[in-house]
């Protein structure tokens, strides 16, 4: 069986430098807030080409906390693609703010530029991006908009750790740059964990003051805050895995661009930009028998991924939220399939998948 993901078999080849950074955090008796997350927030800050990262407990609380310090205005809109995994949406409702949905490329997965300035209103105050799958958006128009229309930028960066655009890191663009280390991650911690990433030392310093519980001095509260501070532990072993970043990164390329060279032009494979640079979180395919094609795989020992099954207009809770319809994002989440693509995975293993997933095309020839 070739499983989507294993995580343990992912995490193995830094088992010993875990232990080592674990048994040191242990005995060094600080475990919130210490010189782990600090000197993770330097490193990381470094390697999104910003200024400053602050640490937080995960991705969601990230998107929550950065669009808290920018202060918009209670029920102000904030635009966002149709197609996102329903965190990003939910840190908007959470954040007192209204989303408003744009529809993807279907090329790209990413949101069109070219269909945002249509859902700008009075009410506009804030374009959030998510760089999917990892995949950098087409920044330079949405940076354009933003200046034309006074708006703020916040990227979802949970699926884009090093993913760039015409050279520069998701994550450096706008106003915020937000993270999450989910374990399945190309940069995975061993628990839940997040970062915000900004180039403003005042937005820095409300990020570090809603983390923890609105205080940048114990016991003396300047705003309402939570309880959201990325784990000591957790940010050790950050530190381990951001050193091997290049290399997590480099094998999942190499996987896809096997996978491009070998699977059937039936698919629909990710499209290659020479302007960008893609990580490959997720190698996503598309096909309108996606759930045949998903069943076909599994039993021939092949685990896979929809990412995602339900469009977020579509989900139980977003139904006196979202509205509309969306046939763009509804294609995407109807055909989509992901594709074993983890650091744990072989070239062998590529080979199957492709062998697998091509005898099902043949199959109905």
């Amino acid at each position: 069986m070739i499983p989507y993901e294993n995580l343990a078999k992912l995490n193995a080849p830094f088992f010993d430098e875990y232990q080592q950074v674990f048994k040191a955090t242990l005995e060094g008796g600080w475990y919130v807030l210490g010189e782990q997350v600090r000197a993770f927030e330097r490193e990381f800050a470094s390697y999104t080409g910003t200024a400053y990262c602050a640490g937080v407990a995960n991705g969601l609380d990230a998107l929550v906390i950065a669009l808290r310090a920018l202060e918009l205005p209670v029920g102000a809109e904030v635009i966002v693609p149709a197609n996102t995994y329903i965190a990003t949406i939910l840190a908007i409702v959470q954040a007192g703010l209204q989303p408003v949905l744009v529809e993807p490329e279907l090329a790209t997965y990413n949101i069109d530029p070219k269909k945002i300035e249509a859902k700008i209103s009075a009410n506009t105050k804030a374009i959030m991006v998510v760089h999917l799958y990892g995949k950098a958006c087409d920044m330079d128009p949405i940076l354009a908009l933003c200046s034309v229309y006074g708006l703020r930028l916040l990227e979802d960066c949970a699926q884009s750790h090093g993913a760039t655009y015409k050279g520069k890191m998701t994550g450096s663009f706008g106003d915020f740059g937000c993270f999450s280390f989910y374990p399945t991650k190309n940069l995975g911690a061993l628990g839940d964990a997040g970062a915000v990433v900004c180039n403003d030392e005042a937005l820095l310093q409300k990020v570090k003051m809603l983390r923890n519980y609105g205080s940048s001095q114990k016991y003396h509260n300047q705003v309402v805050g939570f309880n959201s501070r990325l784990d000591e532990i957790q940010a050790a072993f950050l530190r381990v895995k951001l050193r091997h970043i290049a290399a997590i990164t480099a094998h999942k390329q190499v996987l896809a661009k096997q996978y491009l060279s070998k699977l059937s032009s039936e698919y629909v494979l990710p499209k290659l930009n020479a302007q960008h640079v893609d990580v490959y979180h997720i190698f996503n395919i598309r096909h309108a028998l996606r759930d045949e094609l998903k069943a076909y795989l599994l039993e021939n020992g092949v685990g896979t991924e929809v990412h995602y099954p339900v469009a977020p207009h579509h989900q139980v809770a977003m139904r006196c939220i979202l509205f509309g319809e969306y046939p763009i994002s509804e294609e995407i989440h109807r055909t989509t399939l992901s594709l074993p693509v983890s650091y744990c995975h072989t070239m062998a293993d590529i080979d199957y998948v492709c062998d697998v997933a091509n005898s099902f095309v043949s199959s109905r020839a």
